[in-house]
């Protein structure tokens, strides 16, 4: 069984534009790069898990995502990183486009995402980390059975607590989260790789 680091997309691994799927203008934190490339040598591999709603409302077609994913990977090449998968959720229960307006277990905080990637890529989902700048994300990790890191970078979070939406850790930026999965123990908490 693999490990793995599950990664939100938008103000997670790059930067927040809404509903974007122009290549030029997607760009990477700063030190995701380099970050991936760490625990992609540390053996870890690397998906992408993302809602995408401008699927269910309109506002792009759902093979557009493709080419956000190539951006992707040519962004992380000078890295020496490549992403082992990109899931993406399209629905949405408010949406516009009747095929797409539905409710489902893939849209985070549900964790259908991950639950699929696990099963395709033989992942052991009790040894890895899913990490995200929202408690939704949080939320789909926990669900899964993941270990989970919020990237508290100031942007978009939604603070409403409940079950499932602790993070196992909580970083403002992705080198004090590889720092934190390479040793993870905390606050007296000790976490086994």
């Amino acid at each position: 069984m693999k490990r793995t680091v599950f990664i939100d997309k938008d103000g997670t691994l790059i930067y927040d534009v809404p509903f974007n799927v122009d290549p030029k203008a997607i760009t990477l934190y700063p030190d995701a790069g380099r970050a991936l490339h760490l625990l992609q040598q540390a053996g870890f591999r690397l998906l992408v898990v993302s809602n995408q709603s401008g699927v269910a409302q309109g506002y792009f077609q759902e093979n557009a995502l493709e080419a956000v994913t190539n951006r992707l990977q040519h962004l992380l090449r000078p890295f020496g990183v490549h992403l082992d998968g990109f899931y993406y959720c399209p629905h949405h229960p408010d949406g516009r486009v009747p095929a797409y307006a539905v409710s489902c277990s893939c849209r985070k905080p549900q964790p259908g995402m991950l639950q699929q990637a696990a099963r395709e890529h033989g992942i052991d989902l009790t040894a890895s980390w899913m990490i995200g700048d929202t408690l939704n994300d949080v939320e789909a990790g926990n669900r899964a059975g993941c270990r989970t890191i919020l990237l508290d970078n100031g942007h978009k979070t939604e603070w409403q607590s409940g079950p499932y939406r602790e993070p196992t850790h909580t970083v403002r930026t992705w080198t004090e989260a590889v720092e934190f999965i390479e040793n993870p123990t905390v606050k007296g908490l000790t976490l086994t790789l």
